[in-house]
């Protein structure tokens, strides 16, 4: 990749943030600007789209600015580059949590951070579907124990005031939820990068403009199969293929940009290129293929989970489609990361994905700094570099892994996400009792947490579907024959 003045991605930033914050910007950083708001502050007086309210505002914003020239020098980006980029809040927001994290923390691996990159908000447990795999085990009408409006506008200042960069609004089906449209307005008027994972069968025209209008700039839609007779039979209700397929198309018409996902089970998996197909001939943005976790009403399909052989060819296949360069493929199993930097190793493959999250990939002609980045951003990002919030404020590690570390009203977000033993448990790669401890992806994968726990009660297990973990797993299987099994561990479990 040539770096030139319109091609500044993640990766750029994060690696030459690594050359920007020596010690000497790094104490300034922790002198002068405690919260991260300041730096945002800062960030958006040096790109001009912020007033200063005095002197001292406009030195820190000048030496601010003058770190990043430093390091954007390295890849040929001029100034006005970064301060175009800069413009956007969500930018912002970005630069403000990586330049306080290292300036905190040193640089780490994965790196830790002083506020995740975004949050999942499961934001209802309404729902108009009733679908087999439901982590959420959402109901047609809210919880009793739903935040109010004024108590999920607390969650959204929360948030800014930590420093996150994005929300993503899930549930059930936030479309539905009768705040959804005021929170997503006021959380569109802090800066945030706004996204909605949703079943798509509400997104008529006016919704759609409407989406579009209030600030969401993504939308993310499920298919899981590529006819109404496979997909309505996994979601519950007859004519919601044809309803979602209307809600794509709504949303490319009113400018948003879309994704659509499916969910990888037995039931769907020799279908997924024909849904894949029907995303390319969508005109979807991404197409996101999620590990299937065996949490919520998933636990009643465990069967239908893939054996480690068959996930590993499905990623394998995926990664290929993605190096035609039509549409975005991503995987949210973190071992992803692993197929495509051997690919890269091997010379057969021209990116690499260093997470689940879609909007970054780093191309190979980013050379020998592609493992380093990777590291970095470091695969699961659960209680890492995102977190979920339930429809009643509770705090956990991820959507998928229902393990209440605290409460945003009760509690406080950043109280928490600093403070929580289990976060801090999921952020260390090297600690003795990690399974993945000897693996040498584990800073690039570190095995999908929730299938952890999901699978054997530990967040620290191996990842079940991991097809390097064989030998771990049978230890671990054994270990649970000999003692009785766990509650949530059937015999079914014990084919891996």
């Amino acid at each position: 990749m040539k770096t030139s003045e319109a091609t500044l991605n993640e990766a750029e930033i994060i690696d030459y943030l690594h050359k920007v914050m020596d010690n000497r910007f790094a104490n300034f950083i922790l002198k002068e600007m405690m919260e991260v708001k300041k730096l945002e502050k800062s960030l958006g007086v040096y790109a001009g789209v912020l007033k200063p309210r005095g002197i001292k505002e406009r030195l820190h914003a000048k030496i601010v600015g003058e770190a990043l020239e430093k390091g954007a020098e390295k890849f040929g980006v001029s100034p006005e580059t970064i301060k175009s980029h800069l413009k956007d809040p969500y930018m912002r927001k970005g630069f403000a949590v990586i330049l306080r994290s290292i300036a905190e923390y040193g640089i780490t691996k994965p790196q830790r951070l002083v506020a995740p990159f975004m949050v999942v908000w499961d934001f209802t447990k309404q729902c108009n579907l009733r679908c087999k795999h439901c982590y959420a085990n959402a109901t047609p009408y809210p919880a009793p124990d739903e935040l109010t409006l004024e108590e999920k506008l607390n969650v959204v200042d929360q948030l800014d005031e930590a420093g996150v960069a994005a929300i993503s609004f899930s549930g059930g089906e936030p479309l539905v939820n009768k705040d959804f449209w005021k929170v997503a307005e006021y959380a569109a008027s802090k800066g945030f990068y706004l996204s909605v994972a949703t079943n798509g069968t509400p997104i008529s025209e006016k919704v759609a403009r409407r989406l579009k209008e209030v600030g969401i700039r993504y939308v993310e839609i499920s298919l899981d199969g590529p006819t109404p007779e496979i997909h309505d039979e996994f979601r519950g209700v007859k004519g919601t293929f044809n309803a979602a397929i209307r809600g794509i198309k709504n949303a490319k018409v009113a400018g948003l940009s879309v994704g659509i996902a499916t969910t990888a089970t037995h039931e769907n998996l020799d279908y997924i290129p024909e849904i894949l197909e029907l995303a390319r001939n969508l005109k979807a943005d991404r197409f996101i293929v999620f590990n299937f976790i065996p949490t919520g009403r998933g636990k009643g399909i465990v069967r239908e989970d893939l054996t480690p052989e068959e996930k590993e060819e499905l990623m394998k296949y995926l990664y290929e489609e993605w190096k035609k360069g039509d549409i975005q493929i991503f995987s949210t199993c973190p071992a992803y990361a692993r197929i495509s930097i051997t690919a890269m190793e091997e010379g057969t493959g021209d990116r690499v994905s260093p997470t689940h999250f879609a909007e970054i990939e780093i191309p190979k002609e980013f050379g020998g700094a592609a493992k380093a980045l990777t590291e970095f951003i470091g695969g699961c990002g659960a209680g890492r570099i995102y977190c979920s919030i339930e429809h009643n404020g509770d705090i956990q590690p991820c959507v998928f892994m229902p393990i209440k570390v605290g409460n945003a009203i009760k509690d406080s977000f950043v109280n928490v996400w600093k403070n929580s033993e289990v976060f801090n448990r999921l952020r260390d790669r090297d600690a003795l009792d990690y399974a993945c401890k000897d693996c040498p992806f584990r800073y690039v994968c570190g095995g999908c947490r929730a299938r952890a726990y999901a699978y054997y009660g530990d967040i620290l297990a191996p990842d079940p579907g991991c097809i390097l973990m064989k030998e771990e797993r049978g230890k671990l299987v054994q270990k649970v024959n000999l003692n009785g099994n766990p509650a949530h561990l059937t015999p079914d479990y014990q084919r891996y």
